[in-house]
């Protein structure tokens, strides 16, 4: 005759240990839920035109960030006024992009603001960006 073997009864110490771990995981959710942004959707679905010219599509404007303390980073990498310039001017004799996107801090100095744009326009910024968030939003 076989004996069944029972499982061993789950221990009231296993579900305690388990349950705080249950409770992050959905409280990080709520939180991602409520703090993610969604982009915004088109009003209606539009199929672009195809082209039979193929090419590479323009390169990104560089993204030059200006912190309130005077930081400067290019493309999400922090360096000093001369390496900027110097990665800037680099870019613009491989690329021929002539354009330059600056976040500038709202507590930034303006004189700092206006001697920057004056050094990328040195080095053959034709266009600079200056890009704002929405006020009140």
């Amino acid at each position: 005759m076989r004996r069944l073997s029972r499982s061993r009864p789950r221990r009231r110490d296993e579900d305690e240990r388990v349950l705080p771990l249950v409770n992050i995981v959905f409280l990080l959710l709520i939180f991602f839920m409520v703090a993610g942004r969604l982009a915004a959707t088109d009003p209606f679905t539009v199929e672009p035109a195809r082209s039979a010219a193929e090419g590479e599509a323009p390169p990104e404007p560089p993204l030059i960030l200006l912190a309130a303390d005077g930081r400067l980073a290019l493309d999400g990498t922090e360096m000093d006024e001369t390496a900027l310039i110097e990665a800037v001017a680099a870019r613009i004799v491989a690329g021929g992009q002539t354009a330059a996107q600056l976040k500038a801090d709202g507590g930034a100095e303006a004189a700092a603001l206006v001697t920057l744009l004056s050094k990328l326009k040195a080095t053959g910024v034709e266009t600079a960006l200056l890009l704002t968030a929405r006020a009140g939003g």
